[in-house]
């Protein structure tokens, strides 16, 4: 039997799944938005990141893994938020919120600002940990995100891919764009082996994506 490259990861086993649920039990509170390096939180603790492109359903992920329907705040205009925002978990974890990207309404000079604040964070975090890489179920990866996957690389950053909105594509067409992903993800070599599949709606991966965030302490 050959093995898929980039599986789905396997549901967590029960010491794992309780060590996910106690750490997303702890409060987790929204602590700045950045728009400047300088305007960075220590780096005094683990912090992972979340990055997708715009109306891929990050903030509505983050809310479905805290338990806090409105902790992060989805733009109505595509492209619009342009801050890295930090949210302090359980006092020990930060997770970070990086602008969506694609689809930016929002003049030339500004995107610029934040993509180079997004690469010098992603190149300069000393205790960023992973990223996750969202990817919506239904569409599989686009030339949007090729740029930040190799941005990825360059900066050495691992990163793992999130797809999102499983719920929202049939079984078929889900195989297809799973094929997709591993084919894309094949290249690059800081990508993590492994995929998460999830439904913010459903609820569906959310437990498995704490359990491998909690996991990261120990890495």
């Amino acid at each position: 039997m050959t093995t898929l490259p980039f599986p789905i990861a396997e549901a967590p086993d029960e010491a794992s799944l309780e060590r996910g649920r106690k750490l997303f039990a702890g409060q987790c509170d929204f602590v700045k938005g950045v728009v400047a390096m300088s305007g960075l939180p220590p780096a005094d603790r683990l912090e992972i990141c979340f990055a997708g492109r715009s109306n891929v359903g990050k903030s509505t992920l983050i809310n479905a893994l805290t338990g806090h329907k409105a902790l992060a705040r989805a733009s109505n205009t595509p492209g619009r938020t342009q801050e890295i925002n930090f949210f302090a978990l359980a006092e020990s974890h930060y997770l970070v919120d990086l602008p969506g990207y694609g689809f930016a309404k929002a003049p030339v000079a500004v995107v610029e600002k934040w993509q180079r604040l997004l690469k010098s964070y992603l190149s300069g975090r000393p205790t960023l940990r992973r990223a996750f890489v969202l990817i919506d179920a239904r569409h599989g990866i686009k030339a949007v995100d090729k740029e930040i996957l190799t941005l990825l690389d360059k900066a050495a950053v691992p990163f793992q891919a999130v797809l999102t909105k499983a719920d929202k594509v049939k079984s078929v067409e889900r195989d297809k764009v799973l094929e997709q992903v591993r084919a894309s993800l094949q290249p690059h070599p800081a990508a993590y082996p492994e995929l998460i599949v999830t439904s913010s709606e459903k609820g569906d991966g959310i437990a498995t994506l704490r359990s491998t965030i909690a996991a990261l302490a120990d890495v």
